[in-house]
């Protein structure tokens, strides 16, 4: 049943869309695919055969079986909902009045004595005296006594191989010796 309904929906949206609008694919598809006046054959090119299109075999018939029948269903009365008898509600009472209130009279603030802005003078202590430190005489430094060194012995000169050059690679020390 779902199926049917699915290819009868989809059966009714190609046709509202080939019917609605005239330019779209599928009807310049089928304008083109009707048949036209052979065209004439150009010299020089031969004809080209086409190819057999393949008939497409016929799918046979399947019986259905037959659509189970709906049951009817019974008729229920259902009773009358019965009616609820007006209510007469006693009258509202009404709200009292509220006495208005008396306060007590607001105490009246204390005044806020006033901060001086001047630091009064105040009479510090003396400063104690610092005592003095006592000269100390330090005795004297020693000599320290006079080294001679051994002479350094001679470095030999000693003559490196020339360093061999390797086509494309730059040498890494170019530059000149420094001068003694």
């Amino acid at each position: 049943m779902a199926s049917s309904s699915a290819l009868f929906a989809t059966a009714l949206i190609m046709a509202l869309m080939l019917a609605g609008s005239s330019t779209s694919r599928a009807v310049r598809h089928l304008a083109d695919t009707t048949p036209a006046a052979a065209p004439a054959a150009v010299p020089g090119n031969p004809a080209v055969p086409k190819p057999p299109v393949p008939t497409v075999p016929t799918v046979p018939a399947v019986a259905l079986p037959p659509m189970p029948a709906v049951p009817t269903v019974p008729t229920v009365t259902v009773p009358p909902v019965p009616q609820v008898p007006a209510a007469t509600l006693p009258p509202m009472p009404a709200v009292p009045a509220v006495p208005a209130a008396t306060m007590p009279p607001m105490p009246a603030v204390p005044a806020i004595p006033a901060v001086p802005t001047t630091v009064p003078n105040a009479a510090l202590p003396p400063m104690p005296a610092v005592p003095a430190v006592p000269k100390v005489t330090l005795p004297p430094m020693p000599a320290v006594p006079k080294v001679t060194l051994p002479p350094m012995p001679a470095v030999p000169k000693v003559t490196l191989p020339p360093m061999p050059s390797v086509p494309g690679v730059p040498m890494p020390f170019l530059a000149p010796p420094p001068s003694a």
